[in-house]
């Protein structure tokens, strides 16, 4: 039987990809993640191809035209907006219908916008107040033509965006903005708060479980009675009250996870302490005067690393299981971007009543598969460094 490599399991490489997504993810995307981008609760691209999708379109002095093709009904929005260094006077933004009809939309000056849904537009076109402009804009399938005519030097960019009901991977949210640029700005905001307050975490129940297994005594009765408080304690209404006392930034919330995730990993590394304390190179070390830092540092501490290393990977899950909770419950920062923040919107905002089935897929399954990664590496680390666990490493 061959044992399996670290490079053979599937939650490397799912963490690689992770990993390499909340890096690297927002250059996939030419917008923000809290840009508006399409209309409200707009449909993946793939789910339903017969309405229409969201369009853009930009104008420069280089391109001073775009041809968009249309085979769909009306869109929901029609809107034009000029980004201008000055104002260009003797030029036109123009609007040419399939048949050849040329609708003048504005001159081209700095800070103009034309929505179809404005009142004075609707006058400008001719159209009554209760018409709809982007269904007089676009009355006819074929292909239609965005232009600044006219003559003079001008500087900017004219932006169209025509919004459907379909946009993007994952469609989008109530706000309108891209939920793949969400998800994959929630990756970074999951993988530091689960790292960071595991580190942290580790950190702590390592110093405590040392000191309380090699010096014993007082000290460790104190530590393990602090211990078996603390875990007495529900976490939950403990995280909110902190979260609420504390504030909803994100360095408060991986304190707030650290301090309650510390006391499993004090108990397991006190437990090897006390195995370890008693042998006889340890007693050789007091015999020569070796001072007891030096020996926790040097000797006892090595010894746990291995261990450690497979309980920090186990403890991560936790952490993010925690954070997207109290996000999902309104006590993170409503600035930072997370799967749980996009799970407490989804539900706030009637995703249900809307229909928006897959603003909550994403976040969902994003908490659940990387949960899953690290507990899989968890147990891998875990079968290597435990010998009783190895037959399980076989395959």
């Amino acid at each position: 039987m061959r044992r399996r490599t670290l490079t053979r399991r599937w939650s490397f490489w799912c963490l690689v990809l992770l990993a390499a997504l909340a890096l690297f993810g927002g250059r996939l995307f030419s917008a923000p993640p809290d840009a508006e981008v399409a209309a409200p609760f707009s449909k993946p691209f793939w789910l339903d191809r017969s309405l229409p999708p969201t369009v853009t379109a930009d104008l420069t002095p280089d391109a001073p035209s775009a041809e968009i093709p249309w085979s769909w009904g009306a869109p929901s929005r029609f809107f034009v907006a000029a980004d201008m260094v000055a104002d260009a006077p003797g030029r036109t933004i123009l609007w040419t219908k399939p048949g050849g009809r040329t609708v003048e939309i504005a001159p081209l000056k700095k800070g103009v916008e034309r929505d179809g849904r404005d009142m004075a537009f609707k006058r400008a076109l001719g159209l009554p107040p209760f018409a709809d402009g982007a269904a007089s804009l676009l009355d006819e399938r074929g292909t239609y033509r965005l232009s600044v005519d006219g003559q003079g030097p001008w500087e900017g960019t004219v932006r169209l965006r025509l919004d459907g009901g379909r946009w993007g991977l994952f469609g989008t949210d109530q706000r309108g903005r891209d939920i793949a640029a969400l998800f994959v700005a929630g990756i970074r905001v999951s993988l530091l708060v689960g790292i960071m307050a595991t580190l942290i975490a580790t950190a702590l129940g390592t110093t405590v479980g040392l000191a309380a297994g090699y010096l014993g005594g007082w000290f460790d009765s104190a530590a393990m009675r602090l211990v078996d408080l603390l875990l007495s304690i529900p976490m939950l209404p403990i995280l909110m009250a902190l979260a609420a006392i504390w504030g909803k930034g994100l360095w408060q919330l991986v304190l707030i996870l650290s301090i309650f995730s510390w006391m499993g990993t004090a108990r397991t590394v006190r437990a090897m302490t006390l195995s370890l304390r008693d042998t006889a190179y340890i007693e050789d070390l007091r015999g020569i005067g070796a001072p007891t830092a030096y020996i926790l540092r040097r000797h006892l501490l090595p010894e746990t690393l291995p261990l450690l290393l497979a309980t920090m990977t186990l403890g991560v899950p936790g952490a993010i299981l925690s954070e997207a909770g109290l996000s999902f419950l309104g006590l993170s920062d409503p600035r930072v971007i997370s799967w749980g923040r996009m799970l407490h919107e989804a539900q706030t905002f009637g995703t249900f009543t809307a229909g928006a089935w897959w603003m909550l897929l994403p976040p969902g399954l994003g908490i659940a598969v990387l949960c899953l990664a690290f507990l899989d590496m968890g147990k891998y680390l875990e079968e290597r460094t435990d010998p009783r666990l190895r037959g399980g490493a076989l395959s």
